[in-house]
């Protein structure tokens, strides 16, 4: 049985899960004198998203003979749990698509590393074009052109940023020296 057919997991269970695999947050008394509170839950599925990826991560062989096998485990395992809702393996992956592309921003960076930008790029263009598919799948044909929309400037950004990473490294001229030319 699928959690999608339970009662959402409260704040206290998560805590509990995160006791478990030995990942609690340190008890902050000064913040939360009363303790975990059902709006620490959206944090705490944070912490314990963190604990079960590290976990996967120090079970996973590093091998390139073990590793797709390693993965296809895992993957089996979230499938289960997940069951035959494709909208909602859909909605899972751009939630976890999401995630990635915050990890790879730096929101108190004025300007990303062009490596960087180009990476944060590439993983919003599946983002958009997720949502492109999810849109086209309703009928929504406006819904469907604003994402691909942002797929396209998307991009565009990816190849800016492997222009601008080949510029940093010599590879090929930057703006400053072809106007020399």
């Amino acid at each position: 049985m699928s959690n999608r057919s339970k009662r959402p997991v409260s704040a206290e269970q998560i805590r509990a899960a995160l006791a478990a695999l030995a990942g609690e947050p340190v008890a902050e008394p000064e913040k939360r004198p009363e303790g975990t509170q059902e709006e620490d839950r959206l944090h705490l599925l944070g912490g314990l998203l963190a604990r079960t990826e590290l976990e996967i991560t120090a079970a996973t062989r590093l091998t390139e003979e073990g590793e797709v096998e390693d993965v296809l485990e895992t993957l089996h395992g979230w499938g289960e749990q997940l069951g035959d809702d494709p909208g909602l393996a859909v909605n899972v992956l751009t939630n976890r698509l999401q995630r990635t592309a915050l990890q790879f921003s730096e929101p108190e960076a004025e300007e990303l590393p062009p490596g960087r930008e180009a990476a944060f790029a590439a993983v919003m263009t599946a983002v958009y074009t997720l949502g492109a598919q999810l849109h086209a799948d309703r009928g929504d044909t406006e819904g469907t052109r604003h994402a691909l929309s942002g797929a396209e400037e998307a991009l565009i950004d990816i190849l800016q940023g492997m222009h601008d990473l080949r510029v940093a490294i010599g590879d090929t001229a930057g703006p400053e020296d072809q106007a020399e030319d």
